[in-house]
């Protein structure tokens, strides 16, 4: 049969049943797992961006000035992270300073 992609063949035919050369199954198995690993990765990096807000964010949940998220900044009260160049902060600190735990 040459070159059939396996992963493909039993997402649309679930009931065949084929004979398979082990190299054919060690790469499907190698795909899957590249594939498996490119989404993890993707969502870990979808969840960790949804914990990081914006200034205008921290302003509106704290109802807070932006001179007075630079003092804090100043005062190291409340430090922003870098991501690509812009300042983000933490959704935990903003959280710790809501309840009071900062």
């Amino acid at each position: 049969m040459g070159n059939v992609d396996i992963i493909r063949l039993a997402k649309e035919c679930p009931g065949t049943v084929i004979a398979i050369q082990a190299a054919d199954l060690a790469e499907a198995g190698r795909r899957l797992v590249v594939e498996a690993r490119a989404s993890m990765e993707q969502e870990a990096s979808r969840k960790a961006a949804s914990h990081l807000l914006t200034k205008e964010d921290v302003m509106q949940r704290l109802s807070v000035s932006e001179t007075t998220l630079w003092r804090w900044r100043k005062a190291h009260y409340l430090e922003p992270v870098s991501v690509g160049g812009q300042s983000r902060y933490r959704s935990e600190d903003i959280d710790a300073i809501m309840e009071g735990r900062k």
